[in-house]
């Protein structure tokens, strides 16, 4: 509203004011609205630098257009504008949101070709888009080139690549990688830990499931109901229907210890 009562001269002569609007619309999750803006700056003579490119690419993956937000990056070249790093990170994430994972490592690849040093946003994108393509070998390969890229593997960047290997059935990969992080002076969560397990779990391994289910509490990390699920369910495999009974009855305790906590 306020951009519209703007006079047309000051529009035309603003940049700032556009910027801010589409940045509004991308962050109140207004896609269409935001490109409308975008696409109508040069029409009002206004051209849209690297800031309206990666706002409008923001509100793109924000709204799940990987399609439309991978095009803003691609056209930023012809407009004479060139893409930073957050341009290259914007788009990858929406394109890795929606299971995207060759635009991601095309995308990935191009950075250092660009001058531009890849970032631990970014090579998380890389590892979490190979995960969904079933690309566990790859995703590994990503997270040991991060050190060599001065980029510092956080807990974002280890539960892809844990998940990486609980979906290619790397069950001991999975768990080496959570055994490391403290290593790296990188806190696991419960999803480290459930993905971990999972991963063993699948492997027909439910003793050291059971391991890292008990190896939760030293570590300060409250099991979820998932968790819980995964550990029954390595019980179950392994034959352990009284453990399975015991963890059962173990989340209803759990239960009311949130609900105390929330009190």
């Amino acid at each position: 509203m306020l951009f519209e009562a703007m006079p047309k001269a000051k529009v035309q002569s603003n940049i700032i004011s556009c910027n801010a609007t589409i940045s509004a619309c991308e962050k109140g999750g207004q896609w269409q609205q935001a490109l409308m803006l975008f696409e109508a700056m040069p029409k009002a003579t206004v051209e849209p630098n690297v800031i309206s490119y990666n706002t409008s690419i923001s509100a793109c993956e924000k709204g799940r257009q990987w399609q439309q937000a991978l095009k803003l990056f691609e056209d930023m070249p012809a407009a004479r504008v060139l893409p930073d790093v957050i341009s290259y990170c914007a788009t990858m994430s929406a394109c890795q949101k929606e299971e995207q994972w060759q635009p991601v490592l095309t995308l990935l690849e191009a950075m250092p070709k660009a001058n531009i040093q890849p970032t631990v946003i970014s090579f998380s994108a890389g590892i979490s888009a190979c995960e969904k393509g079933s690309r566990w070998q790859q995703a590994l390969l990503l997270f040991a080139a991060m050190p060599l890229a001065k980029a510092q593997p956080n807990v974002i960047s280890y539960n892809a690549a844990v998940s990486a290997c609980e979906k290619g059935g790397q069950w001991r990969r999975a768990s080496i990688l959570l055994e490391s992080m403290p290593k790296a002076k990188v806190l696991p969560d419960v999803i480290t830990y459930c993905t971990a397990m999972s991963a063993c779990e699948k492997g027909g391994q439910w003793q050291q499931a059971l391991w890292l289910f008990d190896a939760m509490p030293k570590a300060k990390v409250l099991p979820d109901m998932v968790t819980f699920g995964a550990a029954i369910g390595a019980c179950e495999k392994g034959g352990h229907q009284r453990r399975a009974l015991i963890l059962f009855e173990g989340i209803a305790e759990q239960v009311v210890l949130l609900h105390c906590f929330l009190r």
